[in-house]
């Protein structure tokens, strides 16, 4: 189980945007996580802008210059919104265990709306970029 379980969903929050949260236990799950939290407490638009400025901070923090990827996250909350709104789950183990290929095929989700490797582009590292595929 990943460090990230420690903590309480609200514990979890409290950490992330006071910018106490372990760097070690911000896995890709723990993303997903946050994203999860996020959009079932605040709704998708402002689930995004909290995302992004503490994703921002968070990575100012602890000198992840590079590392913030403004088209990953836009996506991220986008595709997890989406699986939000087709799941029956309470929770966010649950929600995990519905849909697995969040955590071990993220980047394949993303391949459907994106042509392009939006993880190397500075570009998308900079600047929201629309699917080119199939949009969201």
């Amino acid at each position: 189980m990943e460090k990230h379980w420690k903590l309480s969903d609200e514990e979890f929050e409290e950490k992330f945007s006071m910018c106490n949260f372990r760097p070690l236990w911000f896995t890709h799950e723990a993303h997903l996580r946050l994203a999860w939290i996020y959009i079932n407490k605040y709704g998708k638009d402002v689930a995004f802008e909290k995302y992004s400025i503490q994703l921002q901070e968070f990575a100012n923090k602890y000198n992840a210059d590079g590392k913030y990827n403004a088209t990953v996250t836009f996506a991220s909350i986008q595709i997890m919104n989406h699986f939000i709104e087709k799941s029956d789950s309470y929770d966010f183990q649950d929600f995990m265990k519905e849909f697995p290929q969040l955590k071990t095929n993220f980047k394949e989700v993303l391949s459907k709306h994106y042509s392009g490797d939006i993880f190397k582009s500075i570009e998308a590292k900079q600047h929201i970029i629309q699917p080119d595929l199939v949009p969201f």
